[in-house]
Order: structure tokens, then sequence, then C-alpha cells
């Protein structure tokens, strides 16, 4: 019989405050660096990776219950942010899991060469430009219908495209303000670094690229240009998944983390 979700929500000191973070799980320490949206601790991947690792999973300034001082607004002052979260959490090496624009702000802390990293894995990761000016890598999720926005985010939206009819008012406003933050840190220039791309040859960790095979905000062939341009990284393709493979295709995509993880 699977072991119940033991996830709960705790306070993490960083800098002088403190963030939200989702805790759960024993073992190894695995940093989850989230999305366009903050972990749900209710999520079947937070169990199935809770089995195997101590899931560390926080909500950046600005996003779930987690202040923002004045002037924190940039990738920049996350990466800063993380660095230091990184230095402060007890365990020598740490592996570091990024989703969407999660995946960006952890390549961004791989290429600074933490030395606590020891391994990387970026979920349907944002944060580089693959093609020419002009032409968009990335769907602008702000300037797009909503409902255009959900079709292209899942594999299958009438199952896992959120209903917000059926939502608590405290779940909505953690959207919003979720919304408002990605918006602060992603708008300009949207949602990439113009040098990361220059940068990511410096990764010196073991890295998994993963992507679902149907995500329509960021294609599989933007994160296999990502995984080219990372030394030695993999490439995992999680089929009948969108941007979010970890939601959709929780088994699939805990199996191609774990074997990973122990191989």
């Amino acid at each position: 019989m699977a072991a119940m979700n033991d996830a709960k929500m705790e306070r993490l000191p960083a800098r002088g405050w403190e963030l939200e973070v989702v805790r759960c799980g024993s073992g190894k320490p695995l940093l989850l660096l989230h999305g366009f949206q903050t972990v749900d601790p209710r999520a079947r991947f937070v169990e199935l990776l809770g089995r195997r690792r101590s899931i560390v999973a926080p909500s950046h300034p600005g996003f779930g219950l987690s202040p923002r001082p004045d002037g924190f607004e940039t990738i920049y002052d996350l990466t800063r942010l993380y660095l230091d979260v990184l230095d402060a959490l007890p365990d020598e090496k740490i592996t570091v899991m990024g989703f969407s624009f999660g995946g960006w702000l952890a390549a961004e802390l791989a290429v600074m060469g933490s030395p606590r990293i020891d391994r990387l894995i970026l979920v349907d990761a944002l944060g580089i430009k693959v093609s020419g000016r002009e032409t968009p890598d990335i769907l602008d999720v702000f300037n797009t219908a909503p409902a255009e926005v959900e079709r292209r985010s899942w594999h299958d939206p009438a199952r896992w495209a959120p209903d917000y009819n059926a939502m608590a008012d405290e779940a909505i406003v953690r959207r919003a303000r979720n919304w408002d933050a990605l918006c602060l840190y992603g708008w300009h220039p949207y949602m990439h670094n113009p040098r990361l791309k220059d940068w990511l040859p410096r990764i010196a960790v073991p890295t998994l690229v993963v992507w679902g095979s149907s995500d329509g905000i960021v294609a599989p062939s933007y994160g296999k240009a990502m995984c080219d341009l990372i030394p030695g990284a993999r490439f995992a393709l999680i089929d009948e998944a969108g941007h979010r493979p970890e939601i959709e295709r929780p088994d699939a995509f805990v199996d191609a983390v774990t074997a990973f993880l122990e191989g």
C-alpha cells in the first residue's frame, strides 16, 4: 500500500525574511523551483518523489504566501536569493529541479557553478532564445487569450485545466498573486535571458532535461536545443503530456527522474 502524502507547509528563512515552503519525504535533498504556479503539496508527483527524496519546494518571493521585498523584481534577484538558500540548507550536495519558469531559474543557478548542486533537472524550462528575433519560442501567456493558454498548456485540457468556478477564494487569490509575480519577473525580456544560451555550456553537473511531448507553451524542439547546449545532458520526452508532465503523467515523470537520479 502506498504511503499517504506527508507534505506540509512550513517557513524557510532567507535573507532576513521567510519563504513559504512545501516539505515532505526523507533521504537526499531535492530542491524544487516551481513554474507559473506554486507547488501543490497534494500533487501526486510530490508524494512519489517524497518516497525517494527529501523535498524542499519554496514559493518564490511574491508567489504564494512568500513576501517580496521592495525592489526585488528580476531573475537575478531570485538567482542570488537561491544561492543563499542552497548555502543555508544543511546538506552538502543538493539536486535542483526547476519547472518552466523555475527551470530558467535552475539553469541560471547551475551556470553560476554553486558547489552545492550535484545534479540538475530541467522540466519544460524557459530561459533562452533559440530562434531568430522575429520568431517567438515561448507562447506569450500574458497577451494570449486565457482559453488558448489553457489549451496549449495541457495534452488533455478537458481533464487537467483548472476549473476556476470550483476553486475556493483563497486558491483563486493565490493564482492571481502568482500570475502578477510571474509578470514582474518575466515580462522584459520575455521569459529569457539573452545571454544564458552562451553560458549553458558552463554547466558541469549531470543534467536531465524533461519535456512533455504536447507542450504548446514551449515546444519539445526548444527543449532538445537547450539539452544540446549542456555538456552530457540527457533528454527525456514524456508522451501524452503538455507543459506540466509532472501533473499529467506523474508516474512516468517520476520514473524518468528516478532513473536519472539512481543511474
